[in-house]
């Protein structure tokens, strides 16, 4: 059911804050150093009341790729643009004292851990200093997770960039591979997983993907002891919601101590506001995880991800949508597969959204899930509820009413991309996260009149070479990083 009345009132600062060369780039400082001059606090109460006016929006979009940092992906056109956002691609002190140099990636990405520890490690309680240890890093004439994409290789997103806002301080919620940020989208939370990749359960036969259908596990936290457990890979449905006698479990292959928590679809269905995930596959995909959306209603809002341009073109986009990587074309930007076939089909859905009919009243955040285990300088802060946030990854914000060519230095996470639904819509918070969490007011000028103006996105050439990779390299469909 389409939302069609009920505006919400919404707030946005009247102060743009200038775009900053952040701090020294010498390596006698400290990685972290370099983002001291930049903010991040959220606006003030006085600022973000400057300016009352009806929010227009009626279509959010998240657009979620796969596996890169900020810097990595949007340090390059940072530093070409006359330093409009914090961004960096020189020369970085590794943890062992040695000075290396950050260089530019080739269009296949590399091939570097990613997982828990490999995250953990880099950042270092925030000295951003240990790469090296990284699997797969380490090279003899390079450091494989030391590199950039400069502008042209990424031309759809630096287009976009470049018209739009880049929100330089959004973290990933956790040091967690794609199987904990696909849990975090939707509910804010990794619901006391610790983001470790799932692992085959004795007496199971394995299923597809890594969520509820998986009969796989994953390390969890209990909230009361702190002890660590092995629990089935999957958020529960609410009591009550599932035929007990099919879902003696509510939905886990076995008993669990994991709680239901609640996700941006419950909110949305209570409100009969419509959503869809755009998922092509078990694997990259959200829906499996939540029992609730992979064995109830809610797994009808899940299509193709190659519906979305359908939809954008016949002005039938839901109220609320993630748009996850087509499944077997490698458009996901995954280390192993082109960074510009991602590109192009980044390019060819907002090319759609734009030309449709809805396109007046739309915001599309284009992000990724996790850093890929990629440099980036500036230090994660922690969330609300005490978890230690994961690296800095890269936010694009393209509508009507974003700022034209701004720049974002408020802190954020995932979390702010559902506040900002949560308050377009009128739907309660799912917890301390996002309740709390900065809004990308200031990305928005909701008393400016929409632009009309399209963003020329073409479709590029991808490399031969990476053709030939990619042809000598089978897609792993099965893989949860």
């Amino acid at each position: 059911m389409r939302l069609t009345a009920g505006r919400v009132l919404f707030a946005v600062t009247a102060v743009v804050m200038c775009a900053t060369g952040a701090s020294s780039r010498g390596v006698a400082a400290v990685n972290s150093s370099r983002s001291a001059a930049v903010t991040s606090r959220a606006p003030t109460a006085a600022a973000r009341a400057s300016v009352v006016s009806a929010n227009p929006i009626r279509h959010v979009i998240v657009i979620y790729q796969e596996n890169h940092s900020f810097d990595e992906t949007l340090g390059k056109f940072c530093e070409l643009h006359h330093r409009r956002c914090d961004g960096y691609t020189g020369t970085v002190r590794l943890k062992n004292g040695a000075v290396v140099a950050m260089h530019q990636s080739r269009d296949i990405v590399p091939n570097v851990f990613h997982n828990v520890k490999a995250q953990v490690t880099a950042v270092d309680g925030g000295k951003m200093d240990g790469w090296s240890k990284v699997g797969f890093c380490s090279k003899k004439k390079h450091f494989a997770c030391l590199t950039y994409y400069v502008p042209s290789q990424i031309p759809s997103l630096a287009a976009l960039a470049s018209k739009f806002v880049v929100a330089d301080r959004t973290f990933s919620m956790a040091n967690s591979p794609s199987w904990g940020g696909h849990l975090y989208v939707a509910a804010a939370t990794l619901d006391n997983f610790t983001g470790e990749l799932p692992t085959p359960a004795r007496g199971f036969a394995r299923g597809p993907g890594w969520g509820c259908n998986s009969n796989l596990q994953a390390p969890w936290i209990s909230p009361k002891t702190h002890t660590v457990s092995m629990q089935p890979s999957c958020i529960p449905a609410r009591p009550g919601t599932l035929d007990p006698k099919r879902y003696p479990f509510n939905g886990a292959m076995r008993g669990t101590r994991v709680s239901w928590v609640p996700t941006i679809f419950d909110r949305l269905d209570a409100k009969h506001i419509s959503w869809k995930l755009y998922s092509s596959t078990a694997v990259w995909a959200v829906c499996p995880s939540f029992a609730e959306c992979l064995y109830g209603p809610q797994h009808d809002n899940v299509v193709a991800t190659t519906r979305i341009l359908r939809d954008a073109a016949h002005g039938t986009l839901p109220s609320f949508s993630v748009l996850l990587p087509e499944g077997g074309k490698r458009t996901d930007q995954h280390n192993g597969n082109s960074m510009l076939v991602g590109d192009n089909w980044i390019g060819r859905a907002v090319s759609a959204i734009e030309s449709g009919p809805d396109w007046s009243s739309t915001a599309v955040f284009i992000t990724y899930d996790d850093c890929g285990c990629f440099y980036d300088h500036v230090p994660p802060g922690k969330n609300p509820d005490g978890t230690p946030q994961g690296v800095r990854v890269p936010m694009v914000i393209v509508s009507p009413y974003a700022k034209a060519a701004y720049t974002d230095h408020h802190q954020a996470t995932f979390a702010s991309i559902l506040k900002f639904t949560e308050e377009t819509f009128g739907l309660a918070p799912l917890s301390v996260n996002d309740r709390k969490a900065y809004d990308y007011s200031a990305s928005f000028d909701f008393n400016a009149a929409p632009t009309g103006s399209r963003t020329t996105l073409g479709q590029h050439r991808v490399p031969a070479a990476s053709l030939r990779y990619l042809a000598a390299h089978p897609l792993d469909l099965d893989d949860p990083t």
